[in-house]
């Protein structure tokens, strides 16, 4: 398929068209008169207004019915080349015709191959009638040969630039609608990516706070009903801790609906990140009775940081509560020249890293990413478990620096 069979090229056509059909009539009616009052009358003048009245018949047909099914775009263009050999027998304004209708040939050719066609058909025709008329004559060679090829040569010089100033311009169109194709598709891939990413963000922090509330409610309150019988005092301290625990999980759950944002664990304050901890650790040697070993740098952590090594922190506990069967756990939290570590050890039951499938190791693992950090899990069965969290800081890349 060429270029010029696009719907740019045929609103080019068209619009050109439009433009040179007010000029063209003016030039049939201009040649009309011309032969009409510089010629003898006589049977060559009405002949030549025969041709001439062919001529425009077809192209008034063809421009007020273009979809008719006798007057096609090359049944005119084959009328036009007759009639310009005839004319030029017949010595009437052949040269006048030619050049009012030297643009058709590229309008209704509608490729440079059928429009060179038929403009050297047009041109063969021209000078057969001329030569027909006038014999091999030095006024044949010197003008009427030399006028016509001049035209011609014009004719196929600005017909090859305006097709491929056309050419180009398709070309570009195509590029830009491939294009505008192509970033609608980014564009959409880009909210696929984004409302997957909200949506496991989301499931990360429900996991986190929410889900990790109540597993802790459930296993205190399994823990309160076995001993109501035998210790009330404690099963009233474990019914205090279940309501202390769901007041918290029903705050994060209003934070997560009213804000839609990454819900910031409660009293995390600028600069807290070991109070928050140790209150965290607080909380759970005093639910679960195991012993926890706590050394805790006070850091000066941005808040992005201080969330997620707290979330580290409770998911990692609640593994050692639901899995470990540990009597003891260690939590070292330091600064280092590259950055932040917070490591938590379990003398537990251990497990076999590559085989785990749980949620909480892998969003953990992201919720570190997303800040530059990386986590690394140590464990066997029967050797305990060790979590290493380690996160940069601003302090810490300002020290590199």
């Amino acid at each position: 398929m060429t270029a010029l069979t696009d719907p740019l090229a045929d609103a080019f056509w068209a619009t050109s068209l439009r433009r040179w059909n007010a000029v063209c009539w003016l030039l049939f009616g201009a040649m009309a008169v011309g032969l009409v009052t510089t010629a003898p009358p006589g049977g060559s003048t009405y002949r030549a207004l025969a041709l001439l009245g062919c001529v425009v018949l077809s192209y008034g047909v063809l421009d007020r019915f273009p979809g008719n099914p006798v007057v096609r775009p090359r049944v005119y263009l084959s009328v036009l080349v007759l009639a310009l050999g005839g004319l030029a027998y017949l010595g009437g304004s052949y040269a006048a015709l030619f050049m009012v209708t030297l643009p058709h040939y590229w309008m209704f050719g509608r490729t440079p191959r059928m429009s060179m066609t038929f403009l050297g058909l047009a041109a063969g025709a021209t000078l057969t009638g001329a030569l027909a008329r006038e014999g091999w004559s030095a006024e044949f060679l010197g003008e009427t040969m030399v006028s016509i090829l001049i035209v011609v040569a014009v004719g196929v010089l600005i017909g090859l630039w305006a097709h491929s100033v056309v050419a180009q311009s398709s070309e570009r169109a195509r590029l830009i609608e491939e294009l505008e194709r192509t970033q609608a598709e980014l564009s959409e891939a880009y909210q696929r990516q984004g409302a997957a990413d909200e949506r496991e963000r989301i499931a990360r922090d429900i996991h986190d706070t929410l889900a990790q509330g109540f597993a802790s409610i459930i296993v205190l309150a399994e823990a309160a009903r076995a001993a109501v019988p035998d210790d009330p005092a404690r099963s009233a301290h474990q019914l205090r801790s279940i309501e202390s625990t769901a007041r918290e999980n029903l705050a994060e759950a209003r934070e997560l609906v009213a804000s839609g944002r990454q819900p910031g664990p409660g009293g995390v304050a600028a600069g807290s990140v070991a109070r928050t901890l140790r209150r965290t650790l607080d909380r759970f040697a005093e639910d679960t009775g195991l012993a926890v070993d706590a050394d805790l740098a006070d850091l000066d952590c941005d808040q992005q940081t201080r969330i997620a090594l707290l979330r580290c922190t409770q998911e990692s506990l609640a593994n050692v509560r639901k899995h470990a069967r540990a009597t003891t756990v260690g939590v070292v939290l330091v600064r280092r020249p590259y950055g932040v570590e917070l490591e938590i050890t379990d003398d537990g039951t251990g497990f076999v890293v590559e085989e785990s499938t749980g949620f909480g190791l892998d969003g953990m693992r992201k919720r570190l990413a997303e800040l530059g950090g990386r986590l690394t899990v140590t464990s066997s069965v029967g050797d305990g478990t060790r979590i290493l969290a380690v996160l940069p800081s601003a302090a810490a890349a300002e020290g590199e620096a």
